[in-house]
C-alpha cells in the first residue's frame, strides 16, 4: 500500500491543544469481532483491565487491524511480524487469523499482560501460529526477536503512557536496526500536548509517511493517525 507525506489538516500536529476524552473503562467481557467483516471467522477478544490499561481494546488498534485486513492480506505471506505493547493482542491474532502469514507472529507487551494474551491465543486456537513474549520496552531485545529479525512491526496505542516515550522511540530504533528495510506500521490517538512531542522525535530519528486509508478521514476526525516509520537513509 502507498504512503504519502501527511497533509497539514490531518497532521496530528496541527491539532489544538484541547484534550481528547479517554474510553470509559470497561468490565472484564469476551466479545467477537469481525472488523466490519472484513475478518471470517471473527477474533474472539478477552478484555480485563485487572493487569494494567493495556487489557484493553482501545481504537488505535481497531484501526490498524482493519488496515492490515484491508491491505495486506495477501503481502505477509514472509513476513517476520511482531506486534509491540500488543496488550490482549487485538492487531497481531487479527492478522495471524486473516492474513496469510507463514511464520508464527510475535506479540509481546510487559509481564503481567502474558496471561490475557495466552488466553486470547487459547480463546482462538492459535498456538500454533502466534508467539507471545515479554518486552520491555528500553530494555534489550529478547533473544528470540534478534534472532528472527522481524520486518513488519506493528504497534497500535503505544503513545500512551508519557515517560515511557524515549523508552519506546529506543526500542523502535533497536528494532529497525535489525533489519535495514523493516516497517513500523504506527497508529495512535493524540490525546494531549506531549503527543505531539512524541511525534516530532519520532521524525528525527525515522523517516515517517502518513498511510493513505480509504477511512483516513474518518478516523483522523477522532484524532487517530496511521504512518509507517522506516530507518532514514
Amino acid at each position: 500500500m502507498s504512503s504519502r507525506s501527511p497533509s497539514p489538516e490531518f497532521s496530528p500536529l496541527a491539532i489544538g491543544e484541547d484534550l481528547t476524552p479517554l474510553p470509559i473503562y470497561k468490565a472484564p467481557t469476551t466479545g467477537s469481532i469481525n472488523f466490519s467483516s472484513l475478518l471470517n471467522p471473527p477474533l474472539l477478544l478477552h478484555e480485563d483491565l485487572k493487569s494494567g490499561c493495556g487489557g484493553q481494546l482501545w481504537p488505535a488498534g481497531m484501526v490498524l487491524a482493519k488496515h492490515m485486513l484491508r491491505y495486506h492480506k495477501n503481502t505477509l505471506k514472509d513476513a517476520r511480524i511482531l506486534e509491540l505493547g500488543a496488550g490482549g493482542g487485538l492487531v497481531g491474532l487479527a492478522a495471524a487469523i486473516g492474513c496469510s502469514v507463514d511464520r508464527p507472529i510475535m506479540i509481546t507487551d510487559q509481564e503481567n499482560m502474558m496471561s490475557l494474551m495466552d488466553q486470547n491465543i487459547s480463546l482462538n486456537n492459535l498456538a500454533s501460529r502466534v508467539l507471545p513474549l515479554i518486552l520491555n520496552w528500553g530494555d534489550p531485545l529478547p533473544k528470540e526477536v534478534v534472532e528472527e529479525k522481524p520486518n513488519v512491526i506493528l504497534a497500535a496505542d503505544c503513545v500512551y503512557f508519557e515517560p515511557a516515550f524515549p523508552l519506546l522511540l529506543a526500542t523502535l530504533e533497536e528494532l529497525l536496526e535489525l533489519c535495514n528495510n523493516a516497517v513500523i506500521y504506527f497508529c495512535f490517538k493524540k490525546r494531549r500536548r506531549a503527543d505531539m512531542q512524541f511525534m516530532k522525535n519520532a521524525k528525527k530519528k525515522f523517516r515517517v509517511e502518513e498511510i493513505e486509508n480509504e477511512d483516513r478521514e474518518t478516523f483522523t476526525r477522532e484524532g487517530l493517525f496511521l504512518y509507517t516509520f522506516r530507518r532514514k537513509p
